[in-house]
């Protein structure tokens, strides 16, 4: 019940502000209060990642939902990046 809202503040109030920034966020968990997310397209890597987490999504959250503690950035690197990177240095290696 909880994901929900925090899908639908996301969905509503925070993605329509990353998406000026061509980036976007991913739910990823929430549990305990703890919500996990990802920022994705230009967000993704970003410097001032921390203070967009802070400061838009982390404020925007706490507004609506009280019960959100804290929230985490999940900097995971997906096995679907990870693989395409060894790809593209195996090509060049092997074009050298």
């Amino acid at each position: 019940m909880m994901f929900a809202k925090v899908q639908k503040i996301l969905d509503e109030k925070v993605k329509p502000h990353l998406a000026e920034h061509y980036g976007d966020v991913e739910l990823v968990e929430v549990k305990e209060g703890i919500v996990k997310i990802k920022l994705l397209g230009q967000c993704s890597g970003c410097p001032s990642a921390k203070y967009t987490v802070e400061d838009v999504i982390e404020a925007a959250l706490r507004q609506e939902i009280p019960e959100v503690k804290e929230v985490i950035l999940d900097n995971e690197v997906s096995k679907e990046l990870l693989d395409m990177a060894k790809a593209i240095l195996r090509q060049r290696n092997e074009n050298k």
